[in-house]
């Protein structure tokens, strides 16, 4: 078996606790893909019809002003996180946003309509649907509460905390973006942190 498919076997066994029954149905259904950093998983106002498995790499979800083309950049996801735009996944309803891989990456997706099809045949697999749309959730309201309620300094902190070689892998000005700060203020900022 191949290491992009052990590793998917040991993350759904501890993420949804799948059985090896489930796992094995569902093998054919996961396929591996190379993607060049630059290149990305979903575009904006497309459809996200799938969800990935972060093998190797870092991405990045953003929102392009169509007007002013300002990018402002949302979320990051690394190895071992699913890598998705869920609200338009799940609602099938094109998404506003871009995905792009910041460097060289590697994934393992199924596709939507594959995934449906498990949750129908499979109890476990629903379960999975359940815990993963409670995942992205807590995503989503962890960043909402992030930008109300903490300072630039500890987003950063946070950010570090959840993605510690973010800064080696990726330049210092999409970090800042997702902060909403320049990236004066997040020079600053590393500079505090690291006396």
């Amino acid at each position: 078996m191949s290491e992009s498919y052990e590793i998917l076997n040991t993350y759904l066994t501890n993420f949804a606790a799948l059985t090896e029954k489930d796992i094995t149905d569902s093998r054919p259904f996961w396929k591996p893909r190379k993607i060049k950093k630059g290149d990305f998983f979903n575009l904006q106002y497309m459809v996200c019809n799938d969800l990935g498995l972060i093998i190797k790499g870092i991405f990045r979800i953003y929102y392009s002003n169509p007007e002013t083309g300002e990018e402002k950049n949302i979320f990051f996801f690394s190895e071992n996180q699913f890598v998705v735009s869920f609200r338009s996944f799940v609602t099938r309803i094109a998404c506003h946003y871009f995905i792009e891989a910041m460097e060289e990456s590697e994934i393992i997706y199924i596709t939507y309509r594959d995934l449906t099809s498990l949750y129908g045949t499979h109890p476990n697999w629903a379960r999975f649907g359940r815990l993963l749309a409670e995942q992205f959730f807590s995503y989503s309201q962890t960043r909402t509460e992030e930008l109300l309620f903490f300072s630039p300094e500890q987003r950063y902190i946070r950010l570090l905390d959840e993605h510690p070689n973010i800064i080696n892998r990726i330049p210092a000005y999409h970090i800042a973006s997702f902060l909403g700060i320049t990236n004066p203020s997040l020079s600053r900022i590393r500079k505090r942190i690291q006396q």
